[in-house]
């Protein structure tokens, strides 16, 4: 074996190594934007048609507690941070109402939910 097929052999296993980190990752990210959208999906009935629901108490508004706490560090945020940036995308029309859900329930997620916010900001 030459210096070159050994170097060439070394190269497409890192490259395959971090290959799998990198999906890893992006599972990981996957799996806590599931999440994040679980949460949100109780809030379904305001978001969708600004019924008076997010009030403290209300499954909405324990779900933005939930959300809140799952938010504890600075990792977590900008994970969060981005599912809801997703979601403020997916769901265009009703952003203010994605937007407003934190405020209403008396809960701050540490970063302001709007469609300019740089999740990569957050600390």
């Amino acid at each position: 074996m030459g210096f070159y097929q050994m170097d060439s052999q070394k190269a497409t296993r890192i490259f395959g190594i971090s290959m799998l980190v990198s999906l890893a990752i992006s599972v990981s990210a996957a799996n806590e934007c599931s999440t994040v959208r679980a949460f949100v999906s109780t809030c379904h009935p305001f978001v969708t048609y600004g019924t008076p629901d997010p009030f403290p108490g209300s499954p909405c508004c324990d779900a933005m507690m939930s959300l809140n706490a799952i938010a504890d560090s600075a990792d977590d945020r900008r994970v969060i941070c981005g599912c809801m940036m997703d979601l403020i995308t997916t769901f265009n029309p009703n952003a203010t109402a994605i937007a407003t859900l934190p405020g209403l329930c008396g809960v701050s997620l540490g970063f302001t939910i709007d469609p300019d916010t740089d999740c990569s900001f957050i600390s």
